[in-house]
């Protein structure tokens, strides 16, 4: 364990120069806000670039597959954050674990700039998923290292952070989407290469003088001998993947559909064990054993949610571009500015949100409740797009308004579901488990995308209007049911709200 203590973190980090809140919030700010700017504007284009044909600059993967791989690339983005927590703990600290995530993650930008195929895409994919692994979770980590636990500016703090979060995803779209389209995808991606590079280049110069000892340290480091058996066991590891993947895939074994079902599976056993394990582990006890049963519900919910907001860069993405009149108020449209809107309402409703949880007090929704309106939002984001189908038929252009609207009503449940989540996980987690249960509400989201890589495939114009339906009435049905069950779930939460 670290002999460096709390306060000794936070008195080395200045607490004055970024509004009023620690100097290094502005490192940490500006370092996400490039990092998300290169993800979601590369994420923009990216289904966009695989199903357009050879001919015009793409790579002429069919849609189904196309939207199949963007689903299990979400997936695995998220899953890698489990590995990239580890490593901070153990092996690096989060400072040099941001630091080599951000390099990789520019590293896939830049081959994925490369005319040089599917091989390019596939190692680009690889070279980003463990990069935003390694990346994502530390740079949250470090801003908490830089309050005191008493701190009152600490949750000000996450808002500010939270805020270049999205700002980077809201700006993306219009710079990397529209050079993306307007001239070349490989651009595009370049663009999103140079965005890390600032990313890092601002990291690099500031975090001496602003951010101190905060993410430095090593919180649970190995042994050295503990270290070299980690090191074979990850030699080996990769050593035996490699050697499947040089066998299976040439030889047609390992197949881009294979490997997505493969995905798929692990999506839906991997917080099935998460569940048993702590659950059946003598460091849960009763009290914790109950609150678990109770976090599965909102868990399941979470992954119907996201299985829907997620789709916002697959299906609505292939319906802003095929199905969508891309010209309004006299401005013509690219079809990956839609790609902003989840942002940007974020950006103008979570202080509304926030400040209407905050009046209520008292008498807010319960957690379970505020998960139930959550999916009521998501699956009425689903039925409106079932009207321009019905009204006009799946042949013709409609209007940007639905697809307006469809972001307006996600991100309406977003901001009901997703940080009471958050705030639910730290609750309800066993003592002996919290880290890990903080995993495995983001696994929510990883598992809702792999179950999407065998949806998405079902979306076709003849299957539209019951894609929609069916997809946004369970969505709703299952909403009304938490609801319902509401009562019940909070007489085993033992008295956490």
């Amino acid at each position: 364990m670290t002999t460096m203590s709390k306060e000794d973190i936070v008195k080395s980090v200045p607490q004055k120069g970024f509004f009023g809140q620690p100097k290094g919030l502005f490192t940490l700010f500006f370092t996400e806000f490039w990092e998300r700017f290169s993800y979601y504007g590369m994420r923009a284009l990216l289904l966009y670039f695989m199903y357009t044909e050879v001919t015009a600059g793409g790579l002429g993967i069919d849609d189904a597959t196309a939207k199949s791989i963007m689903a299990i690339y979400g997936s695995l983005v998220y899953m890698s954050g489990i590995i990239g927590g580890w490593i901070a703990d153990r092996l690096l600290g989060a400072q040099r674990t941001v630091f080599h995530g951000g390099v990789l993650i520019m590293l896939g930008h830049i081959i994925l700039a490369l005319p040089a195929g599917k091989t390019a895409l596939f190692i680009s994919m690889l070279l980003i998923v463990i990069g935003t692994g390694l990346l994502k979770p530390n740079v949250s980590n470090i801003v908490g290292d830089m309050y005191s636990p008493k701190d009152n500016r600490r949750d000000a703090g996450f808002s500010i952070f939270y805020m270049g979060i999205n700002m980077g995803a809201f700006i993306a779209p219009f710079v990397v989407g529209t050079l993306g389209q307007e001239y070349n995808f490989h651009l595009g991606f370049g663009t999103a290469a140079v965005g890390m590079f600032l990313g890092l280049v601002m990291f690099v110069l500031t975090k001496k003088k602003s951010l101190g000892l905060a993410g430095t340290y090593v919180p649970n480091p190995l042994k050295d001998d503990e270290k070299k058996k980690v090191y074979g066991r990850f030699g080996i590891g990769a050593a035996v993947i490699l050697i499947l993947g040089l066998v299976t895939i040439p030889t047609g074994i390992l197949t881009i559909n294979r490997f997505t079902y493969l995905v798929s599976i692990l999506g839906i056993i991997i917080p099935a064990l998460y569940f048993i394990v702590m659950y059946r582990s003598p460091k849960t006890n009763s009290d914790e054993k109950s609150r678990l049963i109770a976090y599965i519900p909102l868990f399941v919910a979470a992954m119907m949610f996201w299985a829907i907001a997620e789709q916002g860069s697959i299906i609505l993405a292939e319906y802003a571009d095929k199905r969508t009149e891309l010209s309004a108020f006299g401005l013509e449209l690219h079809s990956s500015w839609f790609q902003s809107l989840n942002p940007l309402f974020i950006i103008a409703l979570s202080p509304l949100f926030a400040g209407l949880w905050v009046k209520m007090g008292d008498r807010q929704p319960s957690t379970s409740h505020k998960f139930s309106y959550g999916l009521v939002f998501a699956g009425l984001s689903f039925i409106v797009m079932i009207i321009p189908a019905l009204a006009g038929g799946v042949d013709t252009l409609v209007s940007p308004i639905w697809l307006v609207l469809s972001f307006f009503l996600v991100v309406l449940g977003e901001l009901c579901l997703s940080p009471v989540g958050l705030s639910a996980t730290t609750k309800l987690a066993p003592a002996a488990f919290s880290a890990q249960t903080m995993s495995l509400w983001f696994m929510s989201n990883a598992s809702a995308q792999a179950i999407n890589a065998q949806i998405v495939k079902l979306y076709k114009p003849e299957t539209e209007v019951l894609y929609f339906g069916v997809i946004g009435g369970i969505s709703i049905l299952l909403g009304l049911l938490l609801y319902v069950s509401s009562p019940k779930i909070q007489s085993f939460m033992k008295g956490v709200r």
